[in-house]
């Protein structure tokens, strides 16, 4: 085979071979590429017309030189030209993104915040997948199946519960919105390091509203919230709420001040400084805290880890519909918290601590637990 053959057959093999010659050439010779070459080189790997060892070569090239944010923006295009967007039959609709990865040291709670902003009268539905590196966590899924819900809804079947009023929220799966992602799991789990498709596959929009779309995630290190907030901006969401959240979810910690950026009709990102005490949270644990009884690595050796992820995340149906059901706990501080931000941000409320009277009104009445079915 010579030079010309290696560079493959059709226009995308070729665009990739020189996107690969630019990218991968050391810390000091690698060059960007413009957002297009990106679009259409992500959009081969997704559509299989690239080889797994080049699409591989691609992303991890493209994380060791650090991505431009024309390079995010082509990446997360191509993502959006191949998923399916549907729109839902109301107004406003806000899209929940927790980390894909999912949940090791934590109980997660935010998986129960779309069926208690249903009752707020938000439409809301949050996304993800069964598992991925690199944590392979708990996931929104996980936790929903083991509470009974449909996690493997069709984008419009998805959307038609957001539309009827005693439902008003969904979890929408990426093996059905866009399976053309979700097929590259296993070669991100060969590629064991996270690429750029972990930054930017937070932002699909599966279900848009009528005249607003909504973006809500979570971030832990301090240089995402511009990179979230450009990206959200380029898929079109109207506003968007980024939380500096534990384990990278859209709940702040329950224990010490916060902080949160937001953007409104697509103008610029804010931040704002938060702390439980404005919403008379008072927890000694920063989140829902692994329960004993389930499987965990031993103490006194690092961070504790969960290694039960189907016992945990039954675990966590149970707190989340208990905290739905006017239980008091962490789970319930985590809900209150994070549907205050929401509330808070799409001006449902004039401010957190009205927020989240709010919503322990509407926690302990009990009735957002009958939403979840």
């Amino acid at each position: 085979m010579d030079a010309v053959e290696s560079a493959g057959k059709t226009e995308v093999e070729q665009v990739m071979f020189s996107i690969i010659q630019r990218i991968a050439t050391g810390p000091d010779l690698s060059k960007d590429i413009s957002q297009e070459e990106a679009r259409v080189g992500m959009t081969g790997v997704l559509n299989g017309a690239i080889d797994p060892v080049r699409a591989g070569i691609f992303l991890i090239a493209l994380r060791m030189k650090r991505e431009t944010a024309e390079e995010n923006r082509g990446v997360l295009q191509a993502i959006l030209d191949t998923s399916t967007t549907v729109t839902a039959d109301v107004d406003d609709v806000i899209g929940i993104a927790d980390p894909y990865d999912g949940y090791n040291r934590t109980i997660p709670a935010s998986p129960f915040l779309a069926p208690l902003l249903a009752e707020c009268g938000i439409a809301a539905y949050s996304h993800g997948l069964d598992y991925v590196g690199p944590k392979y966590g708990v996931t929104h899924r996980h936790v929903l199946a083991a509470a009974g819900v449909d996690v493997d809804l069709a984008p419009k079947d998805a959307a038609a519960r957001l539309s009827d009023a005693s439902l008003g929220w969904a979890y929408v799966d990426q093996a059905q919105f866009a399976p053309g992602l979700h097929d590259l799991v296993e070669l991100r789990q060969r590629m064991v390091k996270r690429s750029v498709i972990t930054t930017v596959e937070v932002l699909a929009k599966p279900i848009s509203g009528r005249k607003r779309t909504h973006f809500a995630t979570g971030y832990v290190h301090k240089p995402y919230p511009p990179v979230y907030a450009d990206l959200a901006r380029h898929a079109g969401y109207d506003s968007a709420l980024i939380v500096r959240g534990v384990e990278g979810s859209i709940v702040p910690s329950l224990r010490q001040a916060g902080k949160y950026f937001a953007y409104t009709d697509g103008g610029a990102e804010v931040g704002y400084d938060i702390a439980p005490e404005i919403l008379g949270i008072e927890q000694a644990n920063r989140a829902v805290p692994i329960p004993e009884d389930i499987p965990q690595t031993a103490r006194g050796e690092g961070a504790i880890s969960l290694t039960d992820v189907p016992a945990a995340a039954r675990r966590a149906a149970e707190f989340g519909l208990a905290a739905l059901g006017g239980e008091r706990g962490a789970t319930y501080d985590s809900l209150v918290y994070a549907g205050a931000l929401v509330l808070t941000h799409l001006g449902k409320a004039p401010d957190l601590a009205s927020a989240g009277e709010q919503l322990r009104a509407v926690l302990d009445s009990g009735r957002a637990a009958a939403r979840v079915r």
